[in-house]
């Protein structure tokens, strides 16, 4: 399975494909029992493709034949043993991609020339994913993280390594995380070019930055570039740039808590700010209403929010799962919208809307 969404593979994923592009979308479940009956779904749904697939009369007889061999491919590479609580299976002509969602994502299979999105696009956002860099005087490391863990990162450069030449003896005692190296002419260099490389990752990839090293490096980080005045937060703690993926979440856990603390209390503030007046909307048919207005400015929405509904032609109503037209992955469909008319998205506590509809915004007009 792939290890990790970004915006910049959201948007190759949003490309026109060449039909049939297949979507599989299922939920997956952590534990038992809940996942015994996961393999089942799964192969039912599979079977559901193929069948679609082997149906359509605007599949030529070569376009099926790849399909149904990037399924089975796709099938192998899935891992339910160390499932999440979402599965996406994308197939079509030359290419397959399989992803484990943090977020529950509804049964389907869907048949077009653009993959279906809405989820993978709304479990990235939920997961609060950020970055994380650890900073020593002779390797520089990254990490990609969410709420549960943290991966470090094998490209753009990282992990930045600096090779000594021919140190002698009293100059290979000072290697390491001490104040005299971090005085050193040649670290400088070195921290400047962690500086720009980290910098052309955030362009790419713009997350909340944690920024991990001994206080001389955090210093002399700070000093050589801007990316350490514009991290999120500096933890004086050294011994990371070589460490393993728990020991690095486990230090940098308080404060990535506390960021999510503080936005939550941001949204509820600019929240509390709208309400009352036309900036502000509440409840699932509000808001899916000014986000396709791309009126949103800020999407506020409970963790665990899923509602079923059907559009009627004017507003979104209740609807059980097995009615025509119903649209079990509304919630998603609205955090995808809001996001791509340029709003920011929270998420807070279950309940914590609940005077509101699980779900509410803070409009631009």
């Amino acid at each position: 399975m792939h290890p990790a969404l970004s915006p910049a593979v959201l948007a190759e994923l949003r490309r026109p494909r060449p039909y049939p592009a297949v979507s599989i979308l299922m939920p997956t479940h952590r534990r038992e029992p809940d996942n015994t009956q996961d393999p089942v779904r799964l192969r039912n749904l599979l079977a559901e493709a193929k069948e679609k697939v082997q149906a359509d009369p605007e599949v030529s007889r070569a376009e099926r034949i790849d399909v149904l061999e990037q399924l089975d491919r796709a099938m192998a590479e899935v891992d339910l043993v160390h499932a999440e609580d979402g599965l996406a299976i994308l197939a079509a002509p030359g290419e397959h991609q399989v992803w484990s969602l943090g977020r529950s994502a509804p049964a389907r299979v869907v048949l077009s020339d653009t993959f279906l999105t809405r989820n993978l696009v709304a479990a990235h956002t939920a997961e609060r994913p950020h970055w994380v860099v650890a900073i020593a005087a002779d390797r520089v490391a990254l990490w990609g993280g969410n709420r549960e863990r943290v991966t470090e990162e094998t490209g753009d450069g990282f992990p930045l390594v600096r090779v000594f030449d021919n140190p002698d003896p009293e100059r290979q005692e000072q290697i390491g995380d001490t104040p005299s190296t971090f005085r050193d002419e040649e670290t400088k260099t070195f921290l400047r070019q962690a500086d720009t490389g980290i910098g052309k990752v955030l362009a790419a990839d713009p997350r909340p930055l944690y920024v991990v090293g001994e206080a001389a490096a955090l210093a002399l980080l700070d000093a050589v570039g801007p990316i350490a005045q514009q991290a999120t937060a500096q933890i004086p703690h050294g011994g990371l740039a070589q460490a393993d993926a728990e020991t690095v979440r486990r230090v940098v856990d308080p404060a990535v808590r506390a960021r999510a603390e503080q936005e939550v209390a941001d949204a509820l503030a600019q929240l509390d700010k709208a309400r009352g007046g036309k900036g502000f909307a509440a409840g699932l048919d509000e808001v899916w209403q000014a986000a396709g207005q791309g009126r949103v400015e800020r999407l506020v929405v409970e963790e665990n929010y899923r509602t079923t509904v059907r559009d009627d032609g004017d507003h979104l109503v209740p609807a059980e799962a097995d009615q025509t037209g119903a649209r079990e992955d509304i919630v998603d469909e609205v955090i995808e919208r809001a996001l791509d008319t340029g709003a920011t998205v929270s998420f807070v506590p279950d309940d914590t809307l609940a005077d509101s509809g699980r779900i509410a915004a803070a409009l631009r007009y």
